[in-house]
């Protein structure tokens, strides 16, 4: 899908005298958006419909606005019904009052009641001090309505300013945060920091784009308002409008034209990209990669094969050599829920020596958060594809989509190794002794390492198991991926399955 971008010369303001005329002329800068200009620019043109435009705050007498520094409606994004709305920092730095978050509110419902996702750009300092406990009850409605539509329609935050207080959790409780470069997002702001912690810190330091790509808290980042509409725009035109729906299907684009094996090393320490996998099998070569920066060695995307829409989770040998550890295990955990409660179909692309070992790692739960993605993946009925590429070994070969756990087709290239450990690990347990009286103990070790993994870890001598359903040819893997995802699609069980919690 190709976003629509505005110029300013094209967005009109609609006509309504209760249209808040003096938050939309304001002047942005370069990339920059007016609140209604985020709004106009994310739908079709003239397909805007606001709502609640004339509400008024009684606690702000003559500093009140028609709309309460937020602008909500209905339009559509590619003929498919959207509702969005678009908080405004020119009314007391975009604070949140009662009408305010009657308005979120309101619009939410109706979200709910017709079945369409939601969109929320949000630039906001937090609740409105001068009317206290009110408007923080309003961000307690706010999220239980967020809660009450999680897991039946997408849900998308755009933070392009301030996101501050106990509002952050708003966009904490959607599937998806995209935050601009010029975005802050933290639960206490600097000068409360500084006064209680004495600790001394810049807002983006604190709570900048770079910081919450780190930690899972925001999942994509754009240069601007306007890349931030294009993004959303490309993410709702992988997903379906509602629970129960399938994902829109595009017109099918072909693959790069050559073998994904090039990308990967023979030998089994050297790293590679997997991402460069990924593109030589989905339409045009183009993934659309959700939390890039956070727990980097598991992938998570979003890319279309044969013009349906794949959820991609894989290994990164890039990185740790793959190994799952706790923090990959929630963020893959997470990504693979959501693609179960929208009908998106998951390709697993395995490549992992294990799960990390060591007491930082148990400290951290490790078995805990692991346990997230065994539950995920057994948990998701929508299609899941394996394909192991080099190795899957002992508990990560479990919980990366096994034939074990549910996987809908389990497929292995020729040269995979599959097993409970790595060789050169296996026998320097088995076969210790021989290893200690040999000449060369790091020679023998790699000998029978090799003669372990030829008897014991082929992905020949898995299939011969069923745990394999076929090997095949690695430059076969998008032609079996196109025919899994068209053939072993099956419904839905029921519409609404289950909420998408933060994990």
């Amino acid at each position: 899908m190709t976003p629509r971008t505005a110029t300013a010369s094209t967005r009109q303001v609609p006509s309504s005298p209760a249209t808040p005329v003096k938050s939309a002329a304001a002047a942005p800068g370069q990339g920059e958006l007016t609140p209604l200009q985020r709004l106009e620019t994310l739908c079709d043109p003239g397909s805007l419909r606001l709502m609640r435009t004339a509400v008024l705050s009684p606690t702000l007498g003559d500093r009140a606005t028609p709309g309460d520094g937020v602008l909500a409606g209905v339009g559509t994004i590619g003929g498919r019904p959207v509702a969005a709305f678009s908080e405004d920092p020119a009314l007391l730095g975009g604070s949140l009052g009662a009408r305010h978050a009657d308005t979120i509110v309101r619009l939410l419902e109706m979200a709910g009641d017709a079945g369409m996702p939601v969109v929320g750009f949000i630039s906001s300092a937090g609740a409105r001090l001068q009317e206290g406990l009110e408007a923080l009850a309003g961000y307690g409605r706010i999220f239980a309505a967020l809660t009450r539509l999680s897991g039946q329609v997408p849900l998308i935050s755009v933070v392009c300013g301030t996101c501050a207080g106990g509002g952050a959790y708003a966009p904490a409780l959607t599937d998806i945060t995209i935050m601009t470069r010029r975005a802050r997002m933290f639960l206490t702001g600097p000068g409360v920091v500084r006064e209680v912690t004495g600790e001394d810190v810049t807002a983006e330091d604190l709570g900048g784009p770079d910081v919450q790509k780190k930690n899972g808290v925001c999942h994509l980042v754009a240069e601007d308002d306007d890349d931030a509409v294009r993004v959303t725009r490309e993410l709702l035109g992988h997903l379906p409008q509602r629970s129960g729906e399938e994902p829109p299907r595009a017109r099918p684009v072909p693959a790069p034209a050559f073998d994904p094996s090039i990308h990967v090393p023979a030998e089994q320490r050297r790293g590679y990209d997997v991402r460069d996998v990924a593109r030589a099998v989905v339409d045009g070569g183009r993934i659309l990669e959700i939390s890039e920066a956070w727990a980097p060695s598991v992938v998570t995307a979003l890319a279309r094969i044969d013009g349906r829409t794949v959820g991609i989770v894989a290994n990164q040998p890039k990185v740790m050599a793959g190994t799952l550890d706790a923090e990959s295990g929630q963020k893959a955990a997470r990504f693979v829920r959501w693609c179960h409660l929208f009908g998106v179909p998951l390709a697993v692309l395995v490549d992992t020596p294990g799960f990390m070992p060591g007491s930082e790692q148990e400290s951290g739960a490790v078995i805990r958060h692991g346990a997230k993605l065994v539950h995920a993946f057994a948990e998701a009925d929508v299609p899941k594809v394996t394909i192991v590429l080099r190795k899957a070994f002992g508990g990560a070969q479990i919980a990366m989509n096994s034939r074990a756990l549910g996987a809908t087709l389990v497929l292995a290239w020729p040269s995979a190794q599959i097993g409970v450990m790595g060789p050169e690990q296996a026998v320097g347990i088995i076969e210790r002794r021989k290893i200690a009286a040999a000449d060369d103990p790091l020679a023998e070790k790699k000998r029978l390492g090799a003669e372990y993994a030829e008897e014991h870890l082929t992905a020949e001598g898995a299939a011969q198991l069923g745990i394999v359903d076929e090997v095949i040819d690695p430059a076969a893997t998008r032609d079996r991926l196109v025919w899994a995802l068209g053939s072993l699609r099956r419904p839905s069980a029921r519409e609404h399955r289950a909420r998408n919690l933060p994990i």
